[in-house]
């Protein structure tokens, strides 16, 4: 039987297997996840199931925030039919305005599409019990997200997504002891990246005392 375009994103998602991290650098405190290492995994799962990407990078120069934007709109063909398609858009990143900014942020963006595209899993179970999750599922439709702020040393994003996923204030508050030196990192050589941290765990930290 002839699969259509979503079961084979579906039987894609269920193939994939985990992106491993890389190893830890002098210097850093974290195994960082790299951009070819979640292309890997995403792009030998979709050829499997005989899918294509090809992507498109849109860029605006951000003035005032002295940075440049790129969002990246993920097209994923069916070789099967060529008439089938599915659309992944508002993936974005911001980078330095300098000669590395373009090409960090597209590879940025392009990352977390292929993340939420397949929901590929790429936690660690601590030893506090918390188990990280696959990213949220996305759909078809079209879906804004909010600019993200690059660190060449720090994930930031991945940082939000534990967050976001902590179910109590024990989590809660390991998450911040075990980020400890990539936070204190970021306040003081990126406050963009801290900034945008430190608004998702302020409200995860309400949500958490109001639960109580």
């Amino acid at each position: 039987m002839k699969k259509n375009i979503y079961q084979k994103l579906h039987s894609a998602c269920l193939q994939a297997g985990a992106v491993k991290k890389a190893d830890k650098v002098k210097g850093m405190h974290f195994n960082p996840l790299l951009h070819d290492a979640v292309q890997e995994v995403a792009t030998q799962a979709l050829l499997d199931n005989n899918l294509y990407v090809t992507c498109n990078y849109l860029t605006e120069v951000m003035d005032k925030a002295d940075a440049i934007m790129v969002v990246c709109t993920m097209k994923v063909h069916d070789i099967d039919d060529p008439t089938s398609f599915v659309i992944v858009d508002g993936c974005s990143a911001m980078g330095a305005m300098d000669k590395f900014g373009t090409g960090n942020a597209m590879s940025y963006s392009r990352k977390y599409a292929f993340l939420n595209l397949l929901n590929l899993k790429t936690g660690i179970k601590d030893e506090d019990g918390y188990q990280a999750k696959s990213f949220n599922k996305i759909s078809s439709v079209k879906e804004e997200t909010s600019p993200v702020y690059l660190d060449d040393k720090v994930d930031a994003e991945e940082i939000k997504e534990y967050i976001k996923l902590a179910k109590n204030s024990k989590q809660f508050y390991s998450l911040a002891e075990k980020y400890k030196d990539q936070l204190q990192y970021l306040m003081k050589n990126n406050s963009k990246a801290y900034q945008q941290i430190k608004k998702v765990a302020d409200a995860k930290e309400l949500q958490l005392s109001n639960n109580v």
